[in-house]
Order: C-alpha cells, then structure tokens, then sequence
C-alpha cells in the first residue's frame, strides 16, 4: 500500500526530529497510528498534505477561538510586518494590550508578557516565593502548567497522554517543595493546609482543569482555596493559560467570582501567535524587576506581531454577545454528541464552559476528579478517534485533552460532526 504524504513525512521527521514531532501531544502514542501533517487552515477546517479536510476542534489547543485565518488577525500581522518584527525595545502596543488585559480581568492590577504559557508559570511561582520568602507550593493531580521542573509532578496534557506523568531529568530537589493534592478534594487542601499553611508560598491551580481532558472545579473547591491562601498568607495562582479570554472575556475567575493573587495567560492574547502573560495585584507585581528583586526577563516579550494579532483577537471578542453565542454553540455540539450516544448505549459524557469542552467514554454522570478522569475507557476513546477522522472530524490525539469550538463554526458543522459521531458511537458499540 502507498503511504500517504503525512506517514512519509513523519518518517522523514524521525530522522532529524526527536519522535518525528517537536512537541509531544502532536503524536498518536494516545490513539495508535502516525501523526498528520496540515499544510493549511480556513475557518473551521484544517486540510493536511493529502489533501483531506477536516473540521477542526483542536484549534491550536485553544488560541484560535475566531478559526483559523481571521481577517481581522491577519490584517492586524500584515500592518505590523510592513512596519518591523522585533525590536528588543519597549512598543506602545505592549501597553494597550496590558491596559486591555488589565481592564477584563478584575483580579490583574498589572501585567508582565512572555512568550510562553511555561513561562509565565515558572514565573508566576518564582514571584510567589519572593514575595512570601517561603518555598512551598501546592499543585492539583493532572493540572499542567508547563514542563518547568518543579512542576511535572503528576502533570496533565501530554504528560498523561505518553504514559510518564513525571518527568526524567528533574531532580528530586526541584519536586521535593511540590505537593500535589487531588483536584476537586476541599477535605485534601484543609488537611494540607492545617500541616503546612505557614511554610506554603503558593497554590497554582487550574480553576478549570483543561489538561486532565476538561473538569470543571465543584462547588466550593475554589472559594475554599481562596480562604485558606488568605488564612495563611500564601498566594493565590489561577493558570488560565488555557481559559482566559476561553471560556468567557474575564476568564474562568469571572464566572465562578473567586479573584486569585496571580493569574497567568497565553493562548488567545496572541490571536495565534507565541506569546504568555502572568499578572495580579499590584503589591506582589511590584517585586519584579526591575521594580523589585524578583529578576525575570525576555528579549522576545511583548512581540510586536504577537501583540498585535492579540489587540486584534481581543477586540473581537469584547463584541457584545460573542460569548452567549460561542456556549450556544458548544452547547449544541455536547447536548448531541450525549444524545447520540445515548442512542447507541455508549457510556458518554461531556463537560463544557464557554467555548471549550471535554468528552469522557466511561459513565453518563459528569466527571469532577483526576481518578474519574483516568476511569475512562481508552480503547472506546481510541475507537472514537480514528472513526471521527475518517470522517473528516480533527479532535485532539489525547483523551485527556480539551476540545475547542471556534465562532468560524457554524450549525452545518456541528450538524456534520454529529452525523460522523453517529457512526462512531456505532462503531464502538460493535467493536
């Protein structure tokens, strides 16, 4: 049988690339099979080298909640392309896009950009700890905040996917002040908090998980972090490098009402393109230098077309009622995606909020924990998977990664995409 164009491009990548792909949730070790390789994308639509097209609901993992090739994005490129692409200075951008952010996110005073979601975590932390001169700090069982050392301990995304929830090469020194608790078990934090409130500089959490697939925090899981950081003096840290300007303009901290300390960012704020924020109150902001003693810096912060692809996303999405009609449409996805499988007496489930979504092959109660998480049936999903992109439907190679409903679709994609999962549930029913 001829390989197609992708299987002879991953061959080709093997051999200069390490495992033919340079991050590794872009691999099938989750599904079985090789990797694609897109050459182009329009709207909701991804076309590979072949030439197959596929409704996209991977969407960059998250930052192109517009579709792909917006124009108002790429526009936005083109004037500042025509005008430089970097340079190693301060831009007034840099300060619209802080006073933007600033502005949507209440829990932000002020703002420092990076380049990366990584970044802004490890940064996030360093801060924490000069700020409380304490070293401690607690994390959630299958929440990522990137692959910084200290924090791939029992970490979600690709970590889970590769079957190596930690990481070789970081010292046990570096793990050594992380403490992992269950996500969603308020009993866990009070009891942690009881041994070791004093001596904990922070807490970074998800405040919805998107990296364990998509789990939602339950009630009261969030407000009780927020008092025992304030019993005990430890900064607050919601990653919402994933769901910031995702899953509503004010970030998932605006839909629940619990305001952090730090809040990190990436993703959408830079329409696309390589970029990473961390910022909160002013106070512990003020310990950066060159303000404060905490040293952090970047050449490449604050790009200019990374700036500006973001004003331009942002200004979208302030749009009155994007939000309302962005759930509207995932909403209509997931309460489908439940009926057809119903239909087929699958065990489904899903999870939503705002634009992003989660898919769990295991039971018809929604998932809250990191245990229920792991509960879920991988062949089934494996299954779900291959037959979705035989039938031109693009998700995530990864059960535990969120999906992503962009505005570019449109019913007649969700309604194709319900039909292709018709055949799924099928499939698994007879497999």
């Amino acid at each position: 049988m001829k390989k197609s164009k992708s299987q002879e491009l991953y061959n080709r990548a093997k051999n200069f690339i390490p495992g033919g792909v340079n991050s590794p949730v872009r691999a099938f070790k989750g599904v079985g099979g090789d990797p694609l390789f897109f050459k182009e994308g329009l709207g909701p639509y991804l076309v590979d080298v072949d030439e197959n097209r596929y409704i996209d609901y991977v969407g960059a993992f998250g930052p192109l909640i517009l579709g792909h090739r917006h124009e108002r994005i790429i526009e936005a490129i083109q004037t500042q392309l025509k005008k430089g692409i970097g340079f190693g200075a301060s831009t007034e951008a840099e300060i619209e896009i802080a006073e933007k952010i600033c502005k949507h996110v209440h829990s932000i005073e002020e703002v420092r950009l990076v380049t990366s979601g990584t970044e802004a975590t490890m940064s996030a932390i360093r801060l924490a700890r000069g700020f409380t001169n304490r070293d401690k700090v607690v994390k959630f069982e299958g929440c990522y905040h990137g692959h910084a050392d200290g924090l791939l301990v029992k970490a979600g995304s690709g970590a889970l996917t590769i079957g190596q929830p930690d990481s070789l090469g970081v010292p046990s020194a570096y793990t050594d002040l992380t403490h992992v608790l269950p996500y969603n078990d308020t009993e866990a934090v009070e009891e942690y908090f009881d041994a070791h409130g004093g001596d904990t500089a922070c807490v970074i959490v998800e405040p919805i998980a998107g990296n364990m697939n998509f789990v939602p925090p339950d009630v009261g899981f969030l407000e009780l972090l927020r008092e025992q950081c304030t019993v005990n003096q430890s900064v607050l840290i919601f990653d919402e490098v994933m769901t910031g300007f995702r899953v509503a303009l004010g970030g998932a901290q605006s839909i629940y009402g619990v305001l952090p300390d730090l809040t990190t960012l990436g993703k959408v704020i830079g329409g696309g393109l390589p970029i990473g924020a961390f910022g909160g109150r002013a106070e512990i902001m003020e310990k950066i230098a060159p303000s404060g003693g905490v040293y952090q810096a970047g050449t490449l912060s604050g790009s200019p077309l990374a700036v500006a692809a973001g004003l331009a996303m942002l200004e979208v999405i302030s749009e009155a009622g994007f939000y309302e009609e962005l759930h509207r449409k995932t909403k209509l996805l997931m309460n489908g995606l439940e009926e057809r499988a119903s239909a087929a007496d699958v065990p489904f489930t899903t999870n939503q909020a705002g634009g992003m979504f989660g898919c769990f092959f295991n039971t018809n109660k929604k998932v809250k924990t990191f245990k229920e998480v792991m509960e879920s049936n991988e062949r089934n999903f494996r299954t779900y998977f291959h037959e979705m992109l035989n039938n031109g439907v693009y998700l995530a190679p990864s059960m535990y990664e969120a999906g992503f409903v962009s505005m570019a679709h449109t019913e007649e994609e969700i309604r194709k995409t319900l039909d292709a999962s018709s055949l799924a549930f099928e499939a698994i029913k007879n497999n």
